[in-house]
């Protein structure tokens, strides 16, 4: 929640004037442009860009179908390998991904095959008559899915096609998990998100259940009794904490709360925005936050990070992105105080420089202020523990699983962000949520085949 900053002014300008800052990143292809770049295409065997993508679409097929025009081909094949592909060919970080191991990718072509931008192309110019997969002929079973972002619903939506019937439980008003509330609204503008989870129901058999929520009014057990497997796919809400006095003052807030704000403001001109900012993190989520403070009006927004440039989690691409925004990137500054006013608000932070010294990060005793209205904290998220109960075992803060994605209790399954093995993209959790289904399925089957009597 942004209550902590209701002291600050509203955005300045109209909220037409602000949603012009929020189109799309990149503009879409035209058909000229998507022919052109699939011809670039070398449909090479064994194509490294396939092997690169967490969902192993088949990159070479699908630009290969545009080259011949036949788009909904192209999107279909995008579409069974991956069924967040619209929302993905936006947000995934291509450049180092498919489009890093690209052939083309080389000192003397300068630039690999625009595969992000291809995709998004077929995805949004298919014309499917109805959805494009049908329903296996029903199991009789039942499976709960806990979670309706990408992890949950690509786990849905390929447990439905292998013909289960699927509860999901979201604790939001709102399916879509991160498309919905963590993207940055220029990456994922409009009803993208909403219009992408429609379509994905329309294959039937998924049911929501809205205002759900773990430890509150949905128990595990009860879910493991009741189902015959259970899914989470609850991702990392908790925001950590700097561990910093000061840090429950009004003007300092997780980045991420700001963000959902954001994402679901019908007029952005009622959003308070500071005249200078602060984000804390070095990821993609605190680019994100950065830039779009700046957008919205902030005259001076300071990323800082403790370590070096080379070592921020952000992307080359994302950091480029801050840097035509004019975020300034401070690094090699530890958080040490939140600085406050008369009353008690926000008015800066300090930091201590820091520096390696054999490999270790230390403190120099040197120290910075930077005086801000607000600060946004953007150092990762924890998993909410509410209503896991001790039988799951964790490995650090997320949940431990096997290879098939099975926890330590027989029937419930994990997978997305909240798991061990997770890189916190939103292609891995949709490639997560896919494989578990799979995975469950085939257990489901196999019980169903040694119960059967002989």
């Amino acid at each position: 929640m942004i209550e902590s900053l209701q002291h600050l002014p509203p955005a300045a300008g109209s909220n037409g004037e602000l949603a012009a800052q929020f189109t799309d990143l990149a503009p879409p292809l035209t058909a000229r442009q998507a022919a052109l770049e699939a011809a670039r295409c070398l449909y090479c065997y064994d194509a490294p860009c396939m092997n690169a993508c967490p969902t192993g679409i088949d990159v070479a097929g699908f630009i290969r179908n545009i080259q011949d025009q036949n788009i909904d081909g192209a999107a279909y094949g995008i579409l069974k390998a991956n069924i967040f592909g619209g929302s993905c060919a936006r947000v995934c970080p291509t450049e180092i991904l498919c489009e890093q191991s690209c052939v083309r990718n080389n000192p003397t072509e300068r630039e690999p095959v625009r595969i992000g931008l291809l995709q998004r192309y077929a995805i949004d110019n298919a014309r499917f008559d109805g959805h494009p997969f049908a329903r296996a002929p029903s199991t009789g079973r039942t499976i709960a899915v806990v979670g309706a972002g990408p992890a949950g619903l690509s786990c849905a939506h390929r447990l439905a096609m292998l013909g289960n019937d699927v509860v999901v439980y979201e604790a939001r008003e709102k399916a879509g998990g991160l498309n919905e509330y963590g993207i940055a609204r220029y990456k994922l503008p409009g009803d993208f998100a909403q219009q992408e989870v429609d379509f994905l129901m329309a294959i039937g058999g998924i049911h929501i259940e809205y205002g759900r929520r773990l430890g509150e009014n949905l128990s595990l057990a009860d879910l493991h009794t009741r189902f015959d497997a259970v899914f989470l796919g609850i991702g990392l809400a908790a925001s950590r904490a700097l561990g910093l006095t000061g840090e429950d003052a009004p003007g300092l807030v997780a980045a991420i709360d700001y963000i959902a704000a954001l994402r679901q403001a019908s007029d952005l001109s009622r959003l308070p925005v500071p005249r200078r900012a602060i984000v804390i993190g070095a990821g993609n989520t605190a680019v994100d936050m950065a830039v779009q403070i700046k957008r919205l009006g902030a005259e001076d927004v300071t990323l800082v990070y403790r370590r070096g440039l080379e070592s921020m989690s952000a992307t080359g691409h994302e950091i480029e992105i801050a840097k035509a925004n004019f975020v300034r990137i401070r690094t090699w500054a530890a958080p040490l105080e939140v600085l406050l006013d008369g009353e008690g608000r926000v008015a800066g932070m300090r930091f201590e420089q820091t520096r390696m010294e054999e490999g270790r990060l230390v403190r120099t005793g040197g120290y910075v202020e930077i005086a801000a209205d607000a600060v946004f904290k953007a150092i990762g998220q924890g998993m909410c523990e509410d209503g896991l109960g001790d039988a799951l075992v964790r490995e650090g803060d997320r949940i431990r699983i096997d290879a098939h994605f099975r926890t330590a209790i027989p029937g419930i399954y994990a997978g997305g962000d909240c798991v061990a093995p997770g890189q916190d993209l939103t292609v891995q959790a949709v490639q997560h949520g896919k494989l578990a289904a799979l995975a469950i399925h085939e257990d489901i089957q196999a019980s169903t085949e040694a119960a059967w009597p002989t």
